[in-house]
């Protein structure tokens, strides 16, 4: 059972969401006359309120945790077994232990929550500073409310997967029918450019200016058809989970390929200033072309939405450890709400009303970088840009990241 903060937080939150544990908690401090009561989750190493019952102010809320050493439940856990006390100071076997000293306790009981598969939830348990009657069908009526809190948590984890796996069936069928019009659309614009081109062609086969114009854009329309086709590749590895390939070794002339890249930018944007900051003195374990890829995507990304009156920047440097690639532009901000929306797949910027490509550049960036066991940031503000930058490890993957993703 995880000890993570996401994981606690889903196990408090589905036992609030069993409605008769309320209830089921008064009934336990009614019939007992014991003031606090707690159904507690606990792990090897963690005890945490689920659902609490406190009429001692004993000042404990649900996400609360204690020290599971400072608590009996660490016991509990590993016999599976309750521990009953009527009164602490008096008991042969607990009356030394720090616990009843600790929370000034006389009175207690905790019994185990086992799910239906056999896995240990955590405890069920009353305290009181007053020493309590716990005969058998008392014990046995906290066992019986163990049993029904461990039937209903197993019920709600069922819904939880289902519903998961609903949403995952409604995102999937919603990401099939976006990728169908996408892409139908964004190939037929090339299509029918060199469809056009070819009847041109047809007609001005005795003029040689026109047939190199007409040339030339048919081969801008192919280059373009056949980056669309790559993102929808590396796309389609990655949503059937063997992630972007790449293909990881030591290169010691990353700053020169890196410098071509923005180049080759430069020359398709005459009209745009964009000043790099390239200084890569190491060799980086990486996939050059990827690496390349990663900072094409992310300068065309900028060249299409930065403000056309400012400058992009493109910075390459050596931070410790790590290689750190980053490109700013001015202009209007990723809003708040699509912040955490930016690297998913046919995602654009709404803000931006160019419309070019899938809308795959960014997360193909977001994949490249974990591919290589980095990271892609994003920072977004009016005064200071938006800012993407990527931090690699110059020593590469991982062997088995490296040799999964070959």
């Amino acid at each position: 059972m995880s000890d993570t903060v996401a994981a606690i937080e889903q196990d408090v939150a589905a036992v609030g969401r069993i409605q008769a544990v309320p209830s089921l908690l008064r009934v336990l401090c009614e019939t007992t006359g014991m003031g606090f009561a707690v159904v507690a989750r606990v792990t090897d190493t963690s005890w945490t309120a689920c659902a609490v019952q406190d009429d001692i102010a004993f000042g404990l809320l649900p996400g609360g945790q204690l020290e599971l050493d400072s608590t009996f439940c660490k016991e509990v856990r590993e016999a599976r077994h309750e521990i009953v006390i009527e009164h602490a100071s008096r008991d042969p076997v607990y009356g030394s232990h720090s616990t009843p000293r600790r929370y000034s306790i006389e009175g207690y009981i905790s019994v185990p929550i086992i799910l239906p598969d056999g896995e240990f939830f955590g405890t069920l348990c009353a305290i009181d500073r007053r020493p309590a009657a716990l005969p058998p069908r008392v014990v046995n009526t906290f066992k019986l409310f163990a049993e029904l809190i461990a039937v209903q948590l197993d019920n709600e984890r069922r819904h939880e997967r289902d519903r998961a796996q609903l949403l995952d069936v409604e995102q999937t069928g919603d990401l099939r029918e976006q990728f169908i019009a996408v892409l139908g659309h964004d190939l037929r614009n090339p299509l029918a450019a060199i469809a056009a081109c070819s009847q041109l062609l047809s007609r001005k086969a005795r003029d040689p200016e026109a047939v190199s114009h007409l040339s030339t854009r048919i081969g801008a329309n192919v280059k373009r058809m056949s980056a669309l086709i790559d993102d929808v590749l590396d796309f389609a590895r990655g949503r059937l989970g063997s992630g972007i390939s790449i293909h990881a070794a030591p290169v010691t002339d990353l700053e020169r390929s890196l410098a071509a890249v923005v180049a080759e930018l430069q020359d398709t944007h005459p009209e745009r200033e964009i000043e790099a900051t390239i200084d890569i003195p190491t060799a980086v374990h990486c996939d050059r072309n990827r690496i390349q890829q990663l900072l094409s995507n992310l300068l065309a990304n900028a060249l299409t939405h930065g403000a056309p009156d400012c400058e992009v920047k493109v910075g390459a440097r050596v931070v410790g450890a790590d290689l750190e690639i980053e490109v700013l532009n001015h202009g209007e901000p990723v809003p708040p709400a699509s912040m955490d929306k930016i690297f998913a797949p046919f995602w654009r910027q709404s803000t931006s009303t160019r419309r070019e490509g899938l809308g795959l550049g960014l997360y193909i960036c977001d994949q490249i970088a974990k591919a290589h066991a980095g990271s892609l940031r994003l920072s977004s503000s009016l005064a200071d840009g938006t800012r993407f930058t990527a931090v690699l490890p110059l020593a590469g993957p991982p062997v088995e990241a490296g040799a999964g993703a070959d």
